[in-house]
Protein backbone atom coordinates (compact mmCIF):
# COMPACT_ATOMS: atom_id res chain seq x y z
CA UNK A 1 0.00 0.00 0.00
CA UNK A 2 1.20 3.67 -0.64
CA UNK A 3 1.91 6.28 1.75
CA UNK A 4 -0.89 8.37 2.56
CA UNK A 5 1.90 10.81 3.53
CA UNK A 6 1.63 14.94 1.33
CA UNK A 7 4.17 16.38 3.49
CA UNK A 8 7.69 15.50 4.34
CA UNK A 9 7.83 13.50 7.89
CA UNK A 10 10.01 16.22 9.73
CA UNK A 11 9.32 14.06 13.24
CA UNK A 12 11.38 11.21 11.70
CA UNK A 13 13.99 13.72 10.49
CA UNK A 14 14.59 15.84 13.29
CA UNK A 15 14.22 12.80 15.54
CA UNK A 16 16.77 10.30 13.66
CA UNK A 17 19.20 13.03 13.33
CA UNK A 18 18.85 14.11 16.76
CA UNK A 19 19.64 10.64 17.95
CA UNK A 20 22.29 10.48 15.96
CA UNK A 21 24.04 14.21 16.11
CA UNK A 22 22.95 12.60 20.23
CA UNK A 23 25.17 9.24 19.68
CA UNK A 24 28.38 11.12 18.18
CA UNK A 25 28.55 13.67 20.90
CA UNK A 26 27.99 11.15 23.54
CA UNK A 27 31.15 9.25 21.96
CA UNK A 28 32.87 12.16 21.68
CA UNK A 29 32.73 13.16 25.58
CA UNK A 30 33.41 10.02 26.90
CA UNK A 31 36.98 10.28 25.40
CA UNK A 32 37.12 12.71 28.25
CA UNK A 33 35.09 11.25 30.65
CA UNK A 34 31.89 13.56 30.46
CA UNK A 35 28.22 12.61 29.57
CA UNK A 36 26.12 14.87 27.37
CA UNK A 37 23.97 15.79 30.03
CA UNK A 38 27.27 16.09 32.56
CA UNK A 39 28.60 18.71 29.77
CA UNK A 40 25.02 20.23 30.05
CA UNK A 41 24.63 20.81 33.53
CA UNK A 42 28.32 21.91 33.93
CA UNK A 43 27.85 24.97 31.28
CA UNK A 44 24.95 25.82 32.50
CA UNK A 45 25.95 26.26 35.92
CA UNK A 46 29.09 28.12 34.47
CA UNK A 47 26.38 30.94 32.97
CA UNK A 48 24.98 32.18 36.65
CA UNK A 49 24.48 30.89 39.53
CA UNK A 50 21.43 28.37 39.31
CA UNK A 51 19.82 25.75 41.82
CA UNK A 52 19.21 22.18 40.89
CA UNK A 53 15.63 23.12 39.85
CA UNK A 54 17.07 25.29 37.69
CA UNK A 55 19.75 23.32 35.93
CA UNK A 56 17.03 20.72 35.38
CA UNK A 57 14.92 22.79 33.28
CA UNK A 58 17.47 24.25 31.56
CA UNK A 59 18.74 20.63 30.52
CA UNK A 60 15.50 19.38 29.98
CA UNK A 61 16.25 16.60 33.16
CA UNK A 62 13.96 15.32 35.42
CA UNK A 63 14.96 15.50 38.85
CA UNK A 64 16.39 11.83 39.38
CA UNK A 65 18.65 12.09 36.27
CA UNK A 66 19.76 15.61 37.74
CA UNK A 67 20.42 14.71 41.06
CA UNK A 68 22.36 11.52 39.15
CA UNK A 69 23.85 13.96 37.02
CA UNK A 70 24.83 16.49 40.03
CA UNK A 71 26.15 13.43 42.08
CA UNK A 72 28.38 11.95 39.17
CA UNK A 73 30.02 16.05 38.78
CA UNK A 74 30.56 15.70 42.70
CA UNK A 75 32.36 12.71 42.25
CA UNK A 76 34.72 13.25 39.61
CA UNK A 77 35.20 16.60 41.49
CA UNK A 78 33.81 18.99 38.51
CA UNK A 79 30.96 20.29 40.93
CA UNK A 80 29.62 20.92 44.58
CA UNK A 81 25.91 21.44 45.91
CA UNK A 82 26.37 24.52 47.86
CA UNK A 83 23.40 26.16 49.94
CA UNK A 84 21.66 29.62 48.35
CA UNK A 85 22.45 32.40 49.87
CA UNK A 86 19.08 33.96 49.06
CA UNK A 87 16.83 31.24 49.84
CA UNK A 88 18.56 28.39 52.62
CA UNK A 89 16.06 26.05 51.18
CA UNK A 90 17.72 25.73 47.49
CA UNK A 91 20.98 24.22 46.77
CA UNK A 92 22.99 25.89 44.04
CA UNK A 93 25.34 23.53 42.09
CA UNK A 94 29.03 25.06 41.95
CA UNK A 95 31.65 24.69 39.49
CA UNK A 96 34.80 23.38 40.42
CA UNK A 97 38.61 24.51 39.00
CA UNK A 98 38.79 21.54 37.69
CA UNK A 99 34.73 21.42 36.56
CA UNK A 100 35.57 24.63 34.42
CA UNK A 101 38.56 23.44 32.91
CA UNK A 102 36.54 20.16 32.07
CA UNK A 103 34.33 22.04 30.40
CA UNK A 104 35.81 24.01 27.63
CA UNK A 105 37.25 20.95 27.17
CA UNK A 106 33.93 19.50 26.31
CA UNK A 107 32.75 22.30 24.70
CA UNK A 108 35.43 22.46 22.49
CA UNK A 109 34.20 18.83 21.78
CA UNK A 110 30.71 19.66 21.25
CA UNK A 111 31.76 22.38 19.34
CA UNK A 112 33.92 20.19 16.66
CA UNK A 113 30.72 17.22 16.47
CA UNK A 114 28.22 20.75 15.47
CA UNK A 115 30.77 21.91 12.96
CA UNK A 116 31.49 18.34 11.34
CA UNK A 117 27.65 17.87 10.91
CA UNK A 118 27.51 21.70 9.43
CA UNK A 119 30.10 20.65 7.10
CA UNK A 120 28.72 17.82 5.60
CA UNK A 121 26.18 20.80 3.85
CA UNK A 122 27.43 22.90 1.28
CA UNK A 123 28.90 26.15 2.37
CA UNK A 124 25.58 28.25 1.12
CA UNK A 125 23.23 25.74 2.75
CA UNK A 126 24.39 26.07 6.42
CA UNK A 127 23.45 29.30 7.80
CA UNK A 128 20.20 29.10 6.47
CA UNK A 129 19.52 25.78 7.60
CA UNK A 130 20.66 27.40 10.89
CA UNK A 131 18.49 30.03 10.87
CA UNK A 132 15.44 27.82 9.68
CA UNK A 133 15.99 25.19 12.40
CA UNK A 134 16.47 28.03 15.18
CA UNK A 135 13.36 29.76 13.53
CA UNK A 136 10.82 26.74 14.44
CA UNK A 137 13.23 26.54 17.72
CA UNK A 138 11.98 29.61 18.91
CA UNK A 139 9.18 30.03 17.17
CA UNK A 140 6.28 27.18 16.20
CA UNK A 141 8.23 24.47 17.95
CA UNK A 142 9.32 26.64 21.04
CA UNK A 143 6.63 24.85 23.43
CA UNK A 144 6.23 21.28 24.14
CA UNK A 145 2.19 20.59 23.74
CA UNK A 146 1.08 18.56 27.35
CA UNK A 147 -1.08 15.95 25.87
CA UNK A 148 -3.92 14.29 27.61
CA UNK A 149 -3.97 10.50 28.63
CA UNK A 150 -6.58 8.53 26.45
CA UNK A 151 -9.00 7.40 29.05
CA UNK A 152 -11.33 4.16 28.17
CA UNK A 153 -13.86 2.78 29.57
CA UNK A 154 -13.20 -0.13 32.25
CA UNK A 155 -13.51 -3.31 30.17
CA UNK A 156 -16.14 -5.83 31.53
CA UNK A 157 -15.59 -9.48 32.50
CA UNK A 158 -18.20 -11.90 31.71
Amino acid sequence: MATLRTVPDLTGYLNHAGHVLETQLHAALAEIGLTTRMQCVLGHALEAERTQIQLAELAYLDKTTMVVTVDALEKAGYAERKASATDRRARIVSVTAAGAKIAREGQAIVDRVHREALDALAADRRTPFVEALQTLVDGHLATPVEAQPVRRGRQRTS
